[in-house]
C-alpha cells in the first residue's frame, strides 16, 4: 500500500567513498602521473542506503562508530557530497552536527548569530525578530559580544543550538547535541525538543543514548559500516542494534544485499530461540510458560542471541507470598527468579535482569558484578539458581522483563546468554505519582505561629 504522507527527506542507493592510500606520495604521483593502475584503497563510509522520512516523523538512526551515521547527516545537510546515489530534502534545514560548526572564530556571538541564520537561509529582519529567543535560550551572559575563540565547547553548543532551535526550520538534524552542557541546559533542550516534535516538525536524529532514541523517534534506521542493517520501531531496532554490539547480529554480505528488516529480524530471532531450546532440551521461551504460572504472560517471539556457554532454562516471577504471578501490587515484594545451565566452565559469570516500559525504555534492573553478590568461577555441568528480591516501586502500569548471563573473558565481554522481553509485568496501583517511580515521601504539614 502507497504511503501518502508528504516526503521530506528521500535518500536513494546513497554511497559515499575515500581514497585511501598506503603513502602521500601515492596521492601525488596520480595527481601528476595519471595511470589506469589504482594507487589507493576504496573505504565505503555509505554504501547503497536507501532512507524516506516523512514530513512530521522524528526518525533516529543508530550504529557503532564508523557505521556512517555522522556522514549521511553531513551529505544530507549539503557539507558532503556523495560518491553515488541521491538525496531530495522538501523544507528549510536546521543542523547541528558539529559543536561550533559554521561559526567564524573572530566573530562575536551576536555576528555568529547573524552567519548561521543566514547560512540558513533567513534574513536579517527574520533573524531580528528571533535575537531575543536566541540569546535568552543560549544564556551565556556577555560573552555573546566576546570572539567566539575565547568561548569553551559548552558555550559554542549551547548558542548553536539556540540558533537551530528557535530559527524553527521545517526539518532538524541533529547528531549528539542534546547530550552536552550541564543538567539545566540539558533539560532546557530537551524541553524544546518536545515542543518542536509537538509542532508537527520533521526531525532527523542521531544518539548513542538510546532512552532519548525510544523516547523521541517513530521509526529507527540500523547502520552498520555504511550498510543498512535494518528499519523498524525504536525497541526492534534498539535490540538489533545491542546484538552488533556483541558481535552476535546476523551481518549482511557487503554488497549490501539480504538485509534483515524489522519484522525479519523478529522472525530470525523466533525462530533461533526455538532451535536453541529444542537442543537445550527445554525451550527458553513459551517452552517455559508452565514454569511462569497460570495467566503470565510469556513472549512467544521473545529476542534471544548468545553463545551458549551458559544458558537460562527456566525463568519466573514470585509475589510476596511466593506466587507465581505476572501481576504485583506496587511496593510489595518480588522476586525474579532464573535457573542457569553451565556447558563449560567460565570464571566469573554475570546475572542481571532489566525491566523496561513497552516503547523500550530501560527503567531499571541490575546485576549481581554490580551487586557484589556472586563473583565465584563455575564448572561445566554446574547449575545455579539466581534470585533478585525487591520491593517494587514502579508507577501502575505494563513492562517487560529481560534476563541475561554475560561476563568478561581476558577482558573481553561475553554474552553467553540474553533473552529480551521474555514476560509481561503488571504493575497493580491505586496511587501513581509523577515519573516512573514512587519516592514514597513521608509528608508532614505543620502549622506555623
Amino acid at each position: 500500500m502507497e504511503d501518502k504522507r508528504e516526503i521530506a527527506i528521500q535518500v536513494s542507493h546513497l554511497e559515499k567513498a575515500y581514497k585511501l592510500y598506503d603513502k602521500p606520495s601515492d596521492r601525488l604521483k596520480e595527481a601528476l602521473l595519471p595511470s589506469k593502475k589504482k594507487k589507493y584503497k576504496e573505504h565505503y563510509a555509505l554504501k547503497g542506503v536507501d532512507m524516506t522520512v516523512y514530513q512530521g516523523e522524528t526518525v533516529g538512526i543508530i550504529g557503532t562508530n564508523g557505521s556512517g551515521k555522522s556522514t549521511i547527516l553531513k551529505i544530507i545537510t549539503g557539507v558532503l557530497n556523495p560518491s553515488g546515489g541521491s538525496v531530495e530534502v522538501n523544507g528549510r534545514i536546521s543542523a547541528l552536527l558539529e559543536l561550533g560548526a559554521g561559526f567564524n572564530m573572530e566573530y562575536s556571538g551576536i555576528e555568529n548569530v547573524y552567519l548561521n541564520g543566514t547560512m540558513m537561509g533567513f534574513s536579517k529582519k527574520e533573524i531580528d525578530a528571533k535575537m531575543d529567543d536566541i540569546l535568552s535560550f543560549a544564556d551565556i551572559g556577555d560573552y555573546v559580544y566576546q570572539p567566539a575563540k575565547t568561548y569553551s565547547s559548552g558555550m559554542f553548543v549551547r548558542l548553536a543550538f539556540a540558533v537551530a532551535i528557535n530559527i524553527e526550520p521545517e526539518i532538524l538534524i541533529v547528531d549528539e547535541a542534546l547530550s552536552v552542557g550541564d543538567v539545566f541546559f540539558q533539560a532546557k533542550c530537551y524541553h524544546k525538543f518536545d515542543e518542536f516534535k509537538k509542532m508537527g516538525k520533521t526531525i532527523l536524529f542521531v544518539s548513542h543514548d538510546l532512552s532519548s532514541i525510544s523516547k523521541y523517534c517513530d521509526r529507527v534506521v540500523l547502520l552498520n559500516k555504511g550498510v543498512k542493517l535494518g528499519e523498524g520501531s525504536p525497541k526492534e531496532m534498539i535490540d538489533a542494534y545491542k546484538q552488533v554490539l556483541v558481535g552476535q547480529y546476523p551481518l549482511p554480505e557487503e554488497s549490501g544485499e539480504n538485509l534483515l528488516e524489522d519484522k525479519e529480524i523478529a522472525e530470525a530471532a523466533g525462530q533461533e530461540a526455538k532451535e536453541n531450546g529444542a537442543e537445550a532440551g527445554q525451550g527458553a521461551g513459551g517452552g517455559q510458560a508452565g514454569n511462569a504460572g497460570a495467566g503470565v504472560l510469556v513472549n512467544p517471539e521473545l529476542l534471544e542471541y548468545g553463545n551458549k556457554a551458559a544458558v537460562i532454562e527456566e525463568y519466573k516471577i514470585t509475589d510476596e507470598k511466593d506466587r507465581d504471578t505476572g501481576a504485583i501490587i506496587k511496593g510489595q515484594k518480588c522476586t525474579v527468579h532464573m535457573k542457569v545451565r553451565f556447558m563449560k566452565d567460565i570464571e566469573a559469570p554475570i546475572f542481571a535482569f532489566t525491566i523496561k516500559n513497552i516503547k523500550g525504555v530501560e527503567i531499571t534492573g541490575t546485576n549481581t558484578m554490580i551487586e557484589k553478590a556472586f563473583l565465584e568461577s563455575v564448572k561445566a555441568g554446574s547449575v545455579k539458581y539466581i534470585t533478585f528480591t525487591q520491593n517494587l516501586d514502579l508507577q501502575g502500569g505494563e513492562y517487560l522483563l529481560s534476563l541475561g548471563v554475560t561476563g568478561f573473558e581476558k577482558e573481553e565481554f561475553q554474552v553467553y546468554h540474553r533473552l529480551y522481553d521474555v514476560m509481561n509485568i503488571t504493575v497493580v496501583s491505586d496511587k501513581d505519582t509523577v515519573g516512573f517511580y514512587d519516592m514514597n515521601s513521608k509528608i508532614s504539614v505543620q502549622e506555623m505561629p
